[in-house]
Parts: structure tokens; C-alpha cells; sequence
């Protein structure tokens, strides 16, 4: 499931996942995938982090930007007000541009939307909490035993849970700057948008690890954009 950073969605949908029942780390999770490739067909909804475009330019080797204007689509989010990434399908299929065959041609480096399925996410932006819900698989077959803490560490979601709920928090914070300063209605809200997507997803190298950038970068931003805004850091 895609959703904006750092926001469970509209009430409607916040109201919705909060009626999925929660899985434990030792809850059995039988689901494994049947290498079919049918959730990665007809998809328009696959949200980038941060995160997830660096591993992807770290895999093909590029600056994230490149990866970006090659690969997405650019929106501001209706209810974070922040800058969105969102894959672009192919213009010759309408399925996720890595699919390739039934096959990720990315696999190692895909998004967390996508290690994560049939799975959906949620992430308390006061405490950093994760929690786990089932969604409705479209294809699969069954590993009788697994539980969901086997199926976090095999689809490599565990080794990157601490970052991604960094990120959630973060961008909940600089949506909420947003909104305090006044959202699409303030003069300076574009710059302030440009910079934080900048910090976001493009001003990291990859020679280095994303989450030490992802913290410096944030060091520098939240003084710009409290500035450019007019508010107090």
C-alpha cells in the first residue's frame, strides 16, 4: 500500500486501516510470493522515499535525481503538502517500469511498498511505533510456519524499519511546518517545497550511507525553511 510521507492518508482511509488488525512479530504469516508479477502490473500508486530512491540509484548505479527524472512523477501531496515521488508506469505497458517478464529487474533494491506486499504499514509519527496489517494479496502461495517476523527479515523490511520510521516521523514534522505557516496559500511555500525535496530525496551520495545524510541533511533544512516560511526553528 502507497501512501503520502509521513501520513496515514485522508480520514477516511486513517478510519479504514485502523479497523485491520494489527499482526505481532510472532502472529503466523504464511504468505510467500509466487514469482508471478501481477503486483507489479497496471500500478500508478508506488511512493518513493527517500530511502527507497537511493537504494535504487545506489543499484543502478546513478545520482538519485537521474533515477528520479527518469523513473517518476513529481506531485505535491494533497494532505502532507510535501513533495511525492511516484513511479511512473511504462508508457508501452502501464506496469511498474523494473518489471521485466513476471521478474523485478530490481529486486534487491526495490521499494518498501513492494518488499512489504501484501502487507500494509503503519507508522505513529509521536513514537516512531510500527505496526504491521494484512491486505488482500492479488497472487501468492503459502510457507506454512512463517511468521511475520520471518516474513520482515526474509523481504529485508527489518535491516531498514529504524530509517523508515525516521522518515515517517520527519516528514510529519515538515508537513506540519507547512501547514503552520499557512500551506499553498503562503508567498514562499514553492522555495520552501523546492528545498525540502531537495534534503528529501536528491542530495545524497551514494559512496555513503543514506541515513547519516538523511540526518545532516535534515540539520541544514529545518533553519532554511523556518526562515523562508517566517516562523520560529
Amino acid at each position: 500500500m502507497s501512501l503520502e510521507p509521513g501520513r496515514t492518508g485522508e480520514p477516511e482511509l486513517k478510519a479504514a486501516l485502523d479497523q485491520c488488525p494489527r499482526l505481532k512479530p510472532g502472529d503466523e504469516f504464511p504468505f510467500a510470493c509466487a514469482g508471478c508479477g501481477d503486483c507489479c502490473r497496471n500500478r500508478r500508486d508506488l511512493v518513493l522515499s527517500g530511502l527507497d530512491l537511493y537504494r535504487l540509484a545506489r543499484w543502478m548505479r546513478l545520482g538519485p535525481r537521474t533515477v528520479a527524472e527518469a523513473f517518476c512523477r513529481r506531485e505535491i501531496g494533497a494532505a502532507s503538502l510535501l513533495p511525492v515521488l511516484v513511479l511512473r508506469p511504462s508508457a508501452r505497458t502501464g506496469d511498474c517500469p523494473f518489471l521485466e517478464g513476471d521478474g523485478c529487474a530490481v529486486h534487491p533494491a526495490r521499494p518498501l511498498a513492494c518488499a512489504l506486499y501484501p502487507l500494509g504499514q503503519s507508522i505513529d509519527p509521536d513514537t516512531a511505533r510500527v505496526e504491521y496489517f494484512p491486505q488482500l494479496p492479488l497472487c501468492g502461495t503459502t510457507a506454512p510456519g512463517r511468521t511475520l517476523s520471518d516474513y520482515l527479515e526474509h523481504s529485508g523490511v527489518t535491516e531498514r524499519a529504524g530509517a523508515d520510521a525516521s522518515w515517517a516521523v520527519e516528514c510529519t514534522r515538515l508537513s506540519d511546518l507547512l501547514r503552520a505557516a499557512g500551506g499553498r496559500e503562503h508567498p514562499r511555500f514553492a522555495p520552501a517545497v523546492r528545498r525540502i525535496e531537495r534534503a528529501l530525496y536528491y542530495d545524497y551520495s551514494t559512496r555513503d550511507e543514506f541515513y547519516p545524510q538523511f540526518r545532516e541533511n535534515l540539520d541544514t533544512l529545518y533553519p532554511v525553511v523556518c526562515k523562508l516560511l517566517g516562523i520560529a526553528p
